[in-house]
């Protein structure tokens, strides 16, 4: 017998949603994954860095799983709940993790890395990644792209014309080429996503809060309970994620 409305909703909210990690999910709902393997190709380029810069590690759990990191290797990031797991995952690899508020500036020298990466940042400051990168020093990234999940935000918000406008993967590689960046990698993905239960919705809007701002249960009550129904009589709820591989380099 599958579970109560009442009983996923309750479970869904006891989860602990610090920290960028969503194995919670296994069973609840699945997303496709990018065809590069941001985790295989970051270890890659963190194997041959001299000194590292992560932006907005969230956890600190995808830098974690890296085979080496550099004997100078920095990470940074703005939620306190992160702070706290991403010091717990990432100081016994020797990475130093600084609380940072994802504005400019950043607390590092110009020049200071060869090589600054970032999973998934909510903002990205092009003046600031080529100011702290040395001269041949690389940015390499997984960024999220325009509209991605928007069938489940809108769903709840309704339309976002505007909104979905933002994130163009082109629009990136032409900020980060006036910041004084050569683009040498970009690549597209757009990805399926099936959310089997409405607990996967609910801990979703929990952990990435931007995307319906203020969300709760008792807020947005009868939407999870009409979605539960249409989850229960027509199967999942499917939705689309859209990611992007970007390579830059500082020339000079």
């Amino acid at each position: 017998m599958s579970a109560s409305f009442q009983e996923l909703i309750a479970e869904a909210e006891a989860v602990d949603v610090s920290g960028w990690d969503f194995s919670w999910l296994k069973g609840h709902a699945t997303e496709e994954r990018p065809p590069w393997g941001y985790a295989r190709l970051l270890g890659q380029r963190l194997s041959g860095a001299e000194a590292s810069l992560d932006i907005q590690t969230g956890g600190g759990e995808v830098l974690a799983r890296a085979p080496v990191v550099p004997r100078m290797a920095v990470a940074t990031e703005s939620f306190p709940p992160n702070i706290a797991k991403a010091t717990e995952l990432l100081h016994p690899r020797g990475v130093a993790v600084v609380a940072d508020p994802d504005e400019p500036p950043l607390p590092f020298a110009d020049g200071a890395f060869d090589l600054v990466t970032s999973r998934h940042p909510a903002t990205v400051w092009w003046d600031e990644i080529r100011r702290v990168l040395r001269p041949g020093g690389s940015y390499f990234a997984q960024h999220v792209g325009p509209a991605s999940a928007f069938e489940l935000i809108e769903y709840f918000l309704g339309p976002q014309p505007e909104a979905r406008r933002g994130r163009d993967p082109e629009d990136e590689a032409a900020a980060a080429g006036e910041a004084g960046l050569d683009i040498v990698d970009l690549r597209k993905a757009r990805l399926r996503i099936e959310i089997h239960d409405v607990g996967a919705v609910v801990f979703l809007l929990r952990k990435v809060v931007w995307w319906v701002p203020g969300f709760s249960v008792e807020a947005y009550r009868e939407r999870l309970r009409d979605l539960h129904d249409l989850i229960e009589n027509e199967g999942p709820f499917v939705a689309h994620s859209t990611r992007h591989l970007i390579e830059a380099r500082r020339s000079g």
